[in-house]
């Protein structure tokens, strides 16, 4: 186990430092960033070129990429080229509205999904399994941004149960979470089918069932269990992809997130914001899917991470 937590952290090592290559040298490309500080004719050439030395946007792109690396090394992100502030002050103060956010989304998605996979299985052909499908059908075809603005007419202006926007409470997060969670629940409704429908035709589930154990014991303890690899990698998964694809969500609901604090960098070109914003994410999605790994041996105990490739 812990050659296997090594060599996936050097993995992870390695996969950041990818990442660090292509977010700084592809931002490069979109022009610079002084530019758009100053309107045409606004500020002299000597002045463009003091700030851009000020930024250290004078030097070559080299020496700024290894001035970049030293500093995430001691996870530091430099500084906002707009506000001044440190990015790494900036990644945080957002950082749990975007993991509460991420988080509430995956909360609602299994307590609906679970049960609908498991009954939708063990009710396979009938009404229940019938719903079921058409749930899941439903949840993939909605756009998240128009269930999002559903969402607020329905339980914000109309009913007035819920706030609309911000992030003061748990009263805020419950419309947000509910609507990724609502989009994110019809897949992983139809994995958990698929995953339980599998597992019951096997030979091991009849052969519990043979003796005299509760059709629900044999569901829950045996079944289901042995379900849950496919679906714990596809929550991992998706929940890294929610750590930096919730800014449609965050817009309609104006939640502080990082994916917003990343999309304004993008349109100010902050680099050092969206460098930090995406290797923050990155290192947290790598995280994320280690975690994963390693709960493959409590699920299911017969697979030895120290013996995978």
């Amino acid at each position: 186990m812990f050659a296997y937590i090594v060599r996936r952290m050097l993995h992870m090592l390695l996969v950041v430092f990818v990442i660090s290559l292509i977010i700084f040298f592809s931002i490069r490309l979109t022009g610079d960033p002084v530019s758009v500080m100053f309107s045409a004719g606004e500020a002299s050439k000597e002045a463009i070129e003091a700030v851009r030395a000020n930024l250290g946007l004078d030097k070559p792109l080299p020496v700024q990429y290894a001035i970049f690396m030293k500093g995430l090394l001691t996870f530091d992100f430099g500084e906002s080229f707009r506000s001044g502030m440190p990015v790494t002050t900036l990644i945080l103060e957002r950082a749990w509205a975007t993991l509460s956010l991420a988080l509430g989304g995956i909360v609602v998605a299994i307590l609906i999904a679970f049960p609908v996979g498991i009954l939708s299985a063990v009710k396979r052909g009938s009404g229940v399994d019938f719903f079921g499908r058409i749930f899941s059908l439903i949840g993939i075809s909605f756009p998240n941004f128009w269930l999002g603005i559903m969402l607020i007419l329905v339980f914000a202006v109309y009913l007035q149960w819920l706030p609309a926007s911000g992030f003061d409470s748990f009263q805020h997060l419950i419309l947000p979470s509910v609507t990724l969670g609502m989009i994110l629940s019809g897949i992983l409704a139809r994995l958990v089918r698929s995953s339980m429908l599998e597992v019951l035709n096997q030979q091991y589930i009849s052969t519990a069932k043979s003796k005299g154990i509760s059709e629900w014991s044999v569901i829950m303890k045996h079944a289901f269990r042995n379900a849950l690899l496919p679906t714990v990698t596809f929550l991992g998964l998706q929940f890294g992809s929610l750590l930096g694809g919730t800014v449609i969500v965050e817009q309609v609901f104006s939640w502080p997130g990082i994916g917003t604090l990343i999309i304004d960098a993008i349109n100010q070109r902050d680099y050092p914001v969206i460098q930090g914003g995406v290797i923050f994410l990155a290192i947290i999605m790598v995280v994320v899917n280690l975690l994963v790994d390693l709960s493959y041996t409590f699920i299911d105990p017969r697979i030895k991470t120290g013996k995978e490739a």
